[in-house]
């Protein structure tokens, strides 16, 4: 077996949205110019695809592989890490993706807890991640907890318990909890070729503070370079981090990214376009 291997995420990661067509089919055109963005005007080296943000739960398999791989190829020489979301209520479906993701050159796959049964313990949820993992052993695993989506709320730190041992690829945690508590556990547990990442973009001052070692968001979509300055300079200001729907990136990058798919519903446009205005005036930019 080959051990897992791969550049340690840290830094921004762009949680990224997946565009869609007006009339709600995948638009693979923009995936090219998004990745350009990302890179050149946000600072963004790195991606998480097919997430919450990229409404990887209301694709198909299908749409999710031809998305993947996309994104794969058009990050490939330019970004850092490309982290492909394969969670899926089937345990079935989330092996498929976490194969396929490996074969079109992941640097790593994601997996969040099943949502509807749900797991009653550690053991049961560990037990699933583990099956995932094992059929790409030389990609790295990353468990994604997200207990407001998920209503599993299972400590993190709990989990992380021996967790090396029964998933030989583990290689750390998309953390998007309030519990700052269980974060901070969770970081003094790990060792250093783990990457702690966090997932509520609005906390993200209090989870560096706890030693996170990157965070994974929506608004570094559109606000990465503020960001990095932010991290940079580890300044406790009042930057107010906006958090909106689909419509906000494609006003502030000029990407076009289509609706939401239901039964998620669109931003009016005209309330997309004064909170971009507003944004951009906070930021001081054009």
């Amino acid at each position: 077996m080959t051990p897992a291997v791969g550049k340690k995420a840290t830094g921004l990661i762009a949680a990224t949205f997946t565009p869609l067509t007006p009339e709600g089919e995948i638009n693979l055109a923009e995936i090219g110019p998004y990745v350009d963005y990302l890179l050149e005007q946000q600072g963004v080296k790195s991606i998480f695809v097919n997430g919450t943000t990229g409404e990887g739960m209301s694709l198909t398999v299908e749409e999710r592989k031809m998305l993947a791989a996309e994104w794969c190829s058009k990050a490939k020489n330019k970004l850092e890490n490309v982290i492909v979301h394969v969670g899926c209520m089937s345990l079935k479906d989330s092996q498929e993706l976490a194969q396929h993701a490996g074969e079109i050159g992941a640097d790593g796959i994601a997996v969040i807890s099943p949502s509807f049964f749900k797991p009653a313990t550690v053991g049961a949820l560990k037990m699933f991640l583990q099956e995932v993992a094992a059929v790409v052993p030389a990609v790295p695993f990353y468990y994604y907890h997200i207990p407001a989506m998920t209503g599993v709320h299972l400590r993190s730190r709990d989990v992380l318990e021996g967790i090396d041992a029964e998933i030989p690829s583990f290689r750390g945690l998309k953390f998007s909890g309030s519990d700052l508590m269980d974060f901070g556990q969770c970081v003094s547990y790990s060792p250093s070729h783990w990457s702690l990442l966090y997932g509520m973009d609005e906390q993200l001052l209090g989870a560096l503070a706890m030693g996170a070692n990157g965070a994974v968001g929506s608004t570094y979509n559109y606000l990465g370079s503020s960001v990095n300055r932010l991290i940079s300079a580890f300044n406790k200001g009042d930057l107010t981090m906006a958090r909106t729907l689909q419509q906000l990136m494609s006003e502030v990058s000029g990407l076009v990214l289509g609706p939401p798919r239901l039964p998620l519903l669109p931003c009016p446009q005209s309330k997309a376009v004064s909170i971009a205005r507003k944004l951009k005036q906070v930021l001081g930019v054009q």
